[in-house]
């Protein structure tokens, strides 16, 4: 009953506690002494686990044969990719953006007063139109009025509720 109050061991060599104190370049010959080849890895804690997961296989015994087996038909029946997907495009040439509800439909005016001055701006169907010039986004045309930043949907008093066409 007092076993699980008790800390557990990490290992049960003392080769295994000495890892964690040796250099990448010992790790790295242990484990070409191990595994019969060299490790392509110079992470440290990559080569003390492995290291350290061999001399416990060397003193306590490897997998069963039907282990072995197992993870070998397990590895064939598996669907390896061998090479990353190709890049495809974002949205498709088909497919419609995603355009926001509070939007007015494309060709609407917006008007603004600002410091006395009125200003307009033509919604259209991939951004917004002020003085000849096209603008990806609402909030752009209001820094570009104001000088400073803004939302553009607050600027020119566009909310979900409010908006007629």
């Amino acid at each position: 009953m007092d076993a699980p109050n008790q800390p557990q061991k990490t290992s049960n060599s003392p080769d295994i506690e000495a890892l964690r104190g040796q250099t990448v370049a010992q790790l790295k010959a242990k484990y070409r002494e191990l595994f019969g080849e060299a490790s392509r890895s110079n992470h440290k804690q990559f080569l003390v686990r492995r290291v350290a997961w061999r001399l416990q296989a060397v003193a306590e015994g490897d997998l069963s044969e039907r282990a072995r087996q197992r993870a070998l038909a397990l590895a064939q029946d598996a669907d390896l990719r061998l090479t990353a997907p190709r890049a495809q495009s974002a949205v498709p040439a088909n497919v419609s953006r995603y355009r926001d509800p509070r939007l007015p439909s494309p060709g609407t005016v917006l008007t603004r007063n600002f410091q006395g001055t009125i200003f307009t701006v033509e919604v259209l169907q991939e951004g917004f139109r002020y003085q000849d010039r096209v603008y990806r986004s609402l909030s752009a045309v209001a820094r570009q009025i104001s000088g400073t930043q803004w939302n553009g949907f607050l600027f020119f008093g566009l909310h979900a509720a409010e908006i007629r066409e």
